[in-house]
């Protein structure tokens, strides 16, 4: 049973997350102070360490809440999509709905890194590369029913080969090198676009429908992923 000091705890951490986060919107990733922090809190400076060591661990756990917040949004969205192709299009509106609602906390995942902070990865990749592994289980999954084209008519480079093997077996995967490929691209591309979307990119004038401008954008991050219709599937 959880003693009520362990319970706690347990509630002072969620409130420095909870005005990390707001810190972070307001004053940024770079701007973030353990001092600050601790005089929201209502405690003396040198009392937040006994739950934070450092500037570097709080960005840590606060690398680690958002990471698994957009996780946790994306699978509940994949959840609840039917079919590979809907999976596809339900993870990017997720990435991006997410990403549109928290741009502080998006910034801090996957914008400029911040001065003199590295993330430690034995605890950062595994929250880190949620996102990406249903990506790739959507499209495994797709592959295997016949609902992904395999051919490219842009042959891969023979020296590609060597790391598209080690992804297939870092993530578990049957996809030959061009669907991988192709796959790259669809990552890349959607975190792209969406990064266009929250940091501005386009400029304030250019589309005024920027949400029909990203259905477009998946649809074509669809169609170079190889994603076949029902009707084209094999009998």
């Amino acid at each position: 049973m959880t003693t009520p000091r362990a319970q706690a705890r347990t509630r002072t951490m969620a409130e420095i997350l909870r005005i990390g986060r707001d810190h972070l919107a307001t004053e940024g990733a770079a701007a973030l102070s353990l001092r600050a922090v601790a005089r929201d809190l209502g405690v003396v400076s040198s009392a937040i360490y006994r739950y934070v060591a450092s500037r570097d661990e709080l960005l840590t756990l606060l690398v680690v809440d958002a990471y698994d917040e957009l996780g946790d949004a994306v699978d509940a969205a994949v959840a609840a999509a039917d079919g590979p192709v809907e999976q596809f299009r339900a993870l990017g509106r997720a990435v991006r709905e997410w990403a549109l609602r928290e741009p502080a906390r998006y910034a801090l995942l996957f914008g400029s890194p911040v001065p003199g902070y590295q993330a430690p990865a034995e605890r950062t990749t595994e929250p880190g590369t949620r996102v990406i592994v249903r990506l790739v289980g959507i499209l495994a999954d797709a592959y295997a029913v016949g609902a992904l084209q395999s051919t490219d008519s842009v042959p891969v480079p023979d020296s590609l080969s060597a790391d598209f093997s080690r992804i297939r077996t870092s993530f578990d995967i049957d996809l030959p090198d061009a669907v991988i490929a192709r796959s790259v691209l669809v990552w890349t591309g959607l975190f792209g676009t969406v990064n266009f979307d929250v940091f501005g990119q386009y400029g304030a004038d250019t589309f005024t429908d920027e949400s029909a401008l990203f259905e477009h954008q998946l649809s074509v991050l669809a169609e170079t992923a190889g994603f076949v219709t029902a009707s084209q599937q094999p009998r």
